[in-house]
Order: C-alpha cells, then structure tokens, then sequence
C-alpha cells in the first residue's frame, strides 16, 4: 500500500482525527495493510495484540468472550473503525475474539509506533488522553441505563 493511501485510511479513522497530516504520515511508513479471509481470526479473547486494525473493506465480527461476556456478538462493517485502541497504548490481553466475515482488508498500526509517536509529541499525547477519555465515558454513559434496569430487576 502507498504510503499516501496509508494516511487516506488513517484519516478517515475518528480516532486518528487527533493526529495532523504528518503525523497520519509517519503513523501510515509504520503500518502494514493486511488481507484476511472469511473465518480467519485477527485475535482471540486473551490475545495481546500489537496495535490496532483499521477496516479499510470487508465485515469483521466481534465476539465478547470470558468474564461479563453477556453481550452478544456484533458486526464491524464502517470502513476508518478503529479495532483495539486501546492497544495502541496498552499491551493487555482483550476481551473479544475479532474474525472476518467476508473477505477484509485492515491497515494493522503497530502500538510501538504509535508510543514512540506520542513520545515525539506532548500534544499529541493529551489528545489521545482527552479522546479515550471521552470515548470511555461515552461507552460507560451508555452503560448506565443497564445497570439501572439490573438493579431494579
């Protein structure tokens, strides 16, 4: 993959919005778009994944698994979503198992690239501090009406 076509997915990627153009740039040299074909697991559950997979094409389906796993499967489908951003910054294992669908293609970013982008750059590291903030707050907002309903059931 060009490595201009690299930034394009990066940049079509909301999380990557924190990043300026050259940024997007370095991040897409330390990449690597990868094929995957139906069935075929990215990770599993309890997996520590080196970085975070961007769906350039394709559906990937994603299966909590283990403790809490109550929620069902779902799909990926939004070409620029983010797979695992978080292990962009952590090495912990996850807590789904990630597989094609149909045939996929994914921009793999390394979590080593990505550190050592954030290390370079004070700001950038506030913003993805202040965007995975917000991210989780809004994946616990949305939460809050379950546990409301499970308490009172």
């Amino acid at each position: 993959m060009r490595l201009d076509d690299a930034a394009a997915v990066l940049a079509q990627a909301d999380f990557f919005e924190i990043c300026d153009d050259e940024q997007r740039r370095l991040l897409a040299f330390a990449s690597d778009r990868r094929r995957h074909a139906p069935d075929a697991v990215i990770y599993k559950a309890g997996d520590i994944p080196d970085g975070a997979h961007v769906l350039i094409t394709g559906t990937l389906k994603a299966k909590p698994e283990g403790q809490g796993a109550g929620t069902k499967p779902y799909a990926i489908s939004e070409p620029g979503s983010v797979v695992s951003t978080m292990a962009l910054i952590l090495a912990k294992p996850r807590p789904v198992t990630i597989t094609a669908v149909i045939d996929c293609e994914t921009l793999f970013v390394p979590r080593a690239a990505f550190l050592k982008l954030i290390e370079q750059s004070p700001e950038l590291a506030q913003r993805a501090v202040a965007r995975i903030q917000h991210d989780l707050g809004a994946y616990l907002g949305a939460l809050e009406p379950i546990g409301a309903r499970m308490k009172r059931d």
